[in-house]
C-alpha cells in the first residue's frame, strides 16, 4: 500500500487501491445528492400531504434501525470489495429502472417509499464493508488522513455539485437526476471492482457461531471499550440534537429571522464551507490535542455555535455561527470514525461500526420529533437551543473515556486485513 510522510503521521497515496476508493466514494455521494434533492421535489409533485412526504424521507432512516447490525455481521463474513460492488450494480440497476418509470410517467409514492427504503437497506451493507475494508487499503497510520480526504471530497461532490445540478437535470427530464444516480452508481461499482486486493484471510468461525452471537459478540466489543463507549453515547446525543435542528433550520432561518429562501440558502451554504474547512483545520488540531481531545473540543465549540444561532437574532450571526458549526462537524465526524477504526480488531471492523452507526442514528428521528414540538411550543429559535444542551449532554459523555491519544490497535492478527497489490 502506498503512503506519503505528513507532519504529524502518513498520508494515503492516491495511486493503487485508496485513489479508487476515494473516487467511488465521491461519485456515490455526488449520485445520492442527486437522489436526495429530487426525491421530496417528485414526492411533492405527486402528493399534496405532508406525511407522504415526509415517509419518503423517513425511509432512508428506518433500515438502519432494521438491517444496521445485520450489515455489518454479514460484511465481517464476506469480501468486503465484492459486497461492495455487487451492492453498488444492483443499485446502480434499481435506480435505472426507477428513472425509467418516472420518465414514462408511472411514478408513485408507494414506488418512492419503496425505492428509498430498499436503496437504504442494500447501504446498510455497502458502509459497514467500506468501514471495515478502509484500513486494510491504507494501514492504521494514514487512517486519519484517509477518512479527511474522504469526507473532503465527499462535501464537494454532495455539497457543491450534486444539489445545484439537480435543477439543470430536472429541466432536462423528471427523470434524469435518477438516470444521473444509476451512472454513479454503475461506475462507482467498476471502481470498487478494479481494487487489487486479495480475498481477505479470516480464522475459522467456531462451531455454533451464528449472526446473532456475531452481532452480540460487536455489540459487546463497543460495550466494554469505554472510549468507544462515551464516542457512542456522545454521538447519539448529537445526532438528537441534529434531528431537531436539521428538521426545523428552514422555520428558524425563514420565520424566526425573516430572512426568507435567500437566508436559508446562505446557512446551508454557510455549513458546507464550514465542513470543507474543517479538514483544513482538523490536522493541527490532532497535533495539539489528540484525536480524542479534537472531538471534545469540536463538541464544546459546536455548543456554542448553536447557543449563537439560537439566541442572536441575525442572519449574519446565523450564518458564521454554521459555517463554524459545520467546521467542527467534519472534525468531529472524521476523529470519531478513525478512532472507532484504530481501536477496533480488524475481524471485528463491520459489527462494531455497524453498532456505533445504527445505535448513533437512532437519535435522529427522534430529534426531529423533538425538534417539531420545540419550535411548536416555544418559537423558531427553540431547536436549535434544544440541539445545544444535547451537545453539552455528549461532551459529558466523552470524559469519562477521555485520554491523552488512543494507540491503534495493532493489526496482522491474522484476521481480516486483506493486501493490497501495486
Amino acid at each position: 500500500m502506498a503512503t506519503a510522510d505528513v507532519a504529524g503521521g502518513c498520508a494515503p497515496g492516491w495511486r493503487g487501491g485508496f485513489g479508487r476508493l476515494w473516487s467511488a466514494a465521491v461519485l456515490s455521494s455526488l449520485g445520492d445528492a442527486l437522489r436526495g434533492a429530487a426525491l421530496p421535489l417528485l414526492a411533492a409533485s405527486l402528493t399534496d400531504r405532508p406525511f407522504l412526504v415526509a415517509a419518503v424521507t423517513a425511509c432512508g432512516y428506518l433500515p438502519w434501525l432494521l438491517f444496521g447490525l445485520l450489515g455489518g455481521a454479514v460484511a465481517d463474513r464476506v469480501d468486503q470489495r465484492r459486497a461492495m460492488w455487487t451492492v453498488d450494480t444492483a443499485r446502480g440497476l434499481l435506480v435505472a429502472a426507477f428513472a425509467l418509470a418516472v420518465s414514462l410517467g408511472h411514478a408513485s409514492i408507494a414506488l418512492l417509499i419503496v425505492l428509498a427504503f430498499v436503496l437504504t437497506a442494500l447501504q446498510t451493507l455497502f458502509d459497514n464493508a467500506a468501514t471495515a475494508l478502509l484500513p486494510a487499503l491504507v494501514g492504521p497510520a494514514a487512517l486519519g488522513s484517509a477518512n479527511i480526504r474522504l469526507r473532503t471530497g465527499q462535501r464537494i461532490a454532495s455539497g457543491l455539485l450534486g444539489a445545484p445540478a439537480v435543477p439543470v437535470l430536472l429541466a432536462l427530464g423528471a427523470g434524469m437526476p435518477f438516470a444521473a444516480d444509476a451512472g454513479t452508481f454503475l461506475l462507482a461499482a467498476a471502481l470498487v471492482a478494479s481494487l487489487r486486493t486479495a480475498p481477505p484471510g479470516r480464522d475459522a468461525r467456531p462451531g455454533g457461531s451464528t449472526l446473532r452471537r456475531e452481532i452480540a459478540e460487536g455489540l459487546r466489543t463497543l460495550w466494554h471499550d469505554r472510549p468507544l463507549r462515551g464516542l457512542c453515547a456522545a454521538t447519539a446525543l448529537c445526532n438528537i440534537g441534529m434531528g431537531a435542528l436539521v428538521a426545523t433550520l428552514v422555520v428558524l432561518v425563514t420565520r424566526w429571522l425573516d430572512a426568507g429562501t435567500t437566508g436559508y440558502a446562505a446557512v446551508t451554504a454557510g455549513f458546507t464551507v464550514g465542513g470543507l474547512a474543517g479538514a483544513w483545520v482538523n490536522g493541527g488540531l490532532v497535533r495539539r490535542v489528540g484525536r480524542p481531545g479534537a472531538v471534545l473540543v469540536a463538541g464544546v465549540i459546536q455548543t456554542a455555535a448553536l447557543l449563537v444561532l439560537g439566541s442572536v437574532r441575525g442572519i449574519v450571526a446565523a450564518v458564521a455561527a454554521l459555517t463554524v458549526f459545520g467546521v467542527m462537524s467534519t472534525v468531529w465526524n472524521v476523529n470519531t470514525t478513525t478512532l472507532m477504526q484504530q481501536r477496533t480488531p480488524a475481524a471485528l471492523l463491520g459489527r462494531v461500526g455497524s453498532a456505533f452507526r445504527t445505535l448513533s442514528v437512532a437519535g435522529a428521528p427522534l430529534g426531529a420529533l423533538l425538534g417539531g414540538a420545540a419550535a411548536t411550543a416555544g418559537g423558531g429559535n427553540a431547536p436549535a437551543l434544544l440541539a445545544a444542551a444535547f451537545f453539552v449532554l455528549s461532551v459529558l459523555a466523552l470524559i469519562p473515556g477521555r485520554r491523552p491519544d488512543v494507540p491503534p490497535v495493532v493489526r496482522g492478527d491474522g484476521v481480516t486485513t486483506g493486501r493490497v497489490a501495486h
